[in-house]
């Protein structure tokens, strides 16, 4: 066994987990527990902090919260944030051997979960020191300090056990993929029908600031359009557009025929999405760029709160009064939020896009390998499933060959799809954002296919090796 996978065997009697149940769970009451878990999840998101005021909040990573499924000044302060990327640290050093981990092997198995844990709980421990020495909730003193930091990690804790009660068999799919869908369609839904009035005299929701606007006798663009970043007709529609879009792109594929080595009335067909590392490369990227800025928050408000330092510059330089970057690479990988932002500043928009572009196709490129989507991991579980590809003989280097014609092609430009829709999506004020249609239609159809593949496996069992 791996020798640093042995480092977590002491401490795995200790760390709290969710037990495997005996027998696989029947449908009803895996949606059961998903709906539990999701109320759970969404009263925690409505809870304030306690200790932390809540008026007048500037949010610099309002972007972000999105993929992290994240409230501002509540429990879910930093939502599913430590898990992501404790999972991409551990998942890069299993990618990179730099971890001796064989997936076949239980006791493996079990210690990558402890690993996978402990990680995540370390990133609690340090994203949430992150948010109160960098001033993300003003000037808190020790006491308060001690109680908001200990409600993050114990609602850090919440949401880690949540996760490993839906992915262990209890519920349907992904406890992070569900928050993440539950957080965009709670945005969406705010976005476009809430009642508050806001800056401009109107309602917050886009539908109903788009009918006042009308009865006010404004010009028609003002219908559409409202400045200050708040929600509008033409987001809406860009809204709708955009998921169109991802539906449409996401039933792009290319299908490979197969069929079984030995029960040969089967024919079948193994599906190559367009999308082919799916919503992986955003949600890996976004967590990159959040870590800069809430590092390079930290950095500015203990040792460069005058903008002064030129090396701690490049870092991030911030506004003191908003708390907005202002410069440094904490600036050029943050949105410039809309089109008359984007007009003021366009270098900084180019910037941005080429940067998101090429962390998500280094990111889809990157999670290929240690994600197991390689030519050579789908060429094993093709064979080791029983399944063959008629024409090819039953064997590995003809089949390799065979995915390698298209799968490195198709992961490039699942990159640079995904990284132009995320960055171009934001400048038109798209609720959610782009890379939150992504992640919702993405993330709604793998609950599809899940619903699916249960029934098939009900009728057809010799197929269960294949799907899994």
């Amino acid at each position: 066994m791996g020798t640093f996978l042995n480092l977590f065997k002491p401490i795995s009697r200790f760390i709290p987990e969710v037990k495997t149940p005996d027998k696989k769970v029947n449908f009803n009451s895996r949606i059961m527990w998903t709906i539990l878990a999701l109320i759970i999840y969404l009263v925690m998101a409505e809870t304030p902090l306690y200790g932390v005021a809540t008026g007048d909040q500037t949010d610099s990573l309002q972007t972000m919260r999105l993929i992290f499924a994240s409230t501002r000044g509540t429990l879910l302060e930093l939502g599913i944030g430590p898990i992501v990327t404790a999972g991409l640290i551990i998942q890069l050093l299993a990618g990179s051997d730099i971890i001796e981990f064989d997936n076949t092997n239980p006791d493996h198995r079990a210690l990558f979960t402890t690993a996978s844990k402990v990680f995540s709980f370390v990133m609690v421990i340090l994203q949430a020191s992150l948010y109160i020495m960098g001033g993300q909730y003003g000037s808190i003193d020790f006491g308060t300090s001690i109680v908001v930091f200990s409600q993050l990690l114990a609602a850090g804790l919440v949401i880690m056990m949540l996760d490993e009660l839906i992915q262990k068999g209890w519920g349907i799919g992904s406890g992070i993929s569900l928050f993440i869908v539950a957080g965009i369609t709670k945005g969406i839904w705010w976005s476009s029908l809430s009642l508050f009035t806001v800056a401009d005299g109107k309602k917050m929701g886009a539908i109903f600031a788009f009918f006042e606007s009308i009865f006010r006798g404004e010009p028609m663009w003002n219908w559409f359009y409202r400045t200050g970043g708040l929600p509008d007709m033409l987001g809406l529609l860009t809204t709708i557009a955009v998921f169109a879009f991802v539906v449409y792109i996401e039933g792009m594929r290319i299908e490979l025929p197969i069929s079984h080595s030995m029960f040969r009335g089967f024919r079948g067909k193994m599906p190559i999405k367009l999308l082919y590392v799916s919503n992986i490369p955003v949600i890996l990227a976004y967590a990159l760029f959040a870590n800069v800025q809430l590092v390079g928050q930290l950095v500015w408000s203990r040792w460069n709160i005058d903008n002064t330092n030129n090396i701690l510059n490049m870092l991030g330089t911030y506004n003191k009064t908003s708390g907005y970057p202002t410069g440094g690479l904490a600036y050029y990988v943050s949105s410039p939020g809309s089109l008359d932002a984007v007009m003021l500043d366009p270098v900084r928009a180019l910037i941005y896009t080429l940067i998101v572009v090429s962390v998500c196709v280094v990111f889809s490129v990157t999670w290929l390998e240690i994600g197991g989507l390689g030519a050579e991991n789908m060429a094993d579980q093709l064979l080791s499933s029983g399944m063959q590809v008629p024409g090819f003989r039953r064997s590995r280097r003809p089949i390799v060959n065979l995915l390698n014609r298209y799968i490195p092609t198709i992961t490039i430009i699942s990159g640079l799809i995904v990284g132009l829709l995320a960055a171009f999506s934001e400048f038109f004020g798209v609720f959610g954002s782009g890379m939150g249609a992504l992640l919702c239609v993405s993330i709604l159809y793998q609950y599809y296919q899940t619903m699916v593949q249960e029934q098939v496996e009900d009728l057809y069992p010799f197929l269960r090796g294949a799907f899994r």
